[in-house]
């Protein structure tokens, strides 16, 4: 974790994604990705120049398999002292109940990050450096496109800055420090988890030069 951490750090300070007093709004879906960015999160509050306060905001989404279970992450931000709210939503029943979607990850995700930033004041998404080359191949190689999400995001119709902290870790890094530091990963109810088109995997060593082209090239704010 304390790599984790590290390049947390550097890549808050590389991009300048948190400022003196601010507040972030942690998206935690119960993932070893978020619960790693809220564990680096919380002890960098600490220690970066000015600080900052930190809250974790985690979404029910109302799949057909019923609540996931919260408590694990509810005792993290216990352990943490970080405020933690849940917000229950119907993203679930209307993407596979009432709209039946056979492809439900585009519309599920886009729900979902609508109802994050209607709670959020500012929010820190749990993207890793993998995140980052699988969006840049599946935006050249699916839709022709040279494209990738941003380190920082700034939203100015809601006036919120989207932050990514885990943006220069591997989700390989994240995997072991969130089974070294013993933290309990909630089960998704996702009826399509794993799924998505993200799970088609590249050796460690391409996505590791993927990412140095990508960061070299400067390209969408790396």
């Amino acid at each position: 974790m304390q790599r984790v951490m590290g390049q947390a750090r550097r890549a808050i300070q590389e991009y300048g994604m948190i400022a003196p007093g601010d507040h972030v709004a942690a998206a935690v879906s119960g993932g070893k990705d978020s619960l790693a960015m809220l564990a680096a999160l919380a002890r960098l509050r600490r220690i970066l120049p000015g600080g900052f306060t930190l809250t974790a905001l985690s979404l029910e989404m109302g799949f057909p398999g019923g609540a996931a279970d919260w408590e694990p992450v509810r005792g993290l931000c216990n352990a943490l002292e970080v405020p933690f709210e849940l917000r229950k939503t119907q993203i679930g029943e209307i993407v596979f109940s009432a709209r039946q979607e056979k492809n439900p990850c585009s519309l599920c995700s886009r729900m979902r990050r609508g109802a994050l930033l209607n709670a959020a004041q500012a929010l820190g998404l749990g993207h890793h450096r993998d995140d980052a080359v699988e969006t840049f191949l599946m935006n050249l190689t699916r839709e022709g496109r040279l494209d990738c999400f941003s380190p920082v995001t700034v939203l100015e119709d809601r006036g919120i800055t989207l932050i990514r902290p885990l943006c220069l870790v591997s989700e390989r890094e994240i995997g072991r420090a969130v089974r070294g530091s013993g933290l309990t990963a909630v089960k998704s109810r996702c009826p399509d988890d794993h799924a998505t088109a993200r799970q088609e995997r590249k050796g460690p060593g391409t996505k590791g030069g993927i990412f140095g082209a990508l960061r070299r090239s400067r390209l969408c704010g790396w």
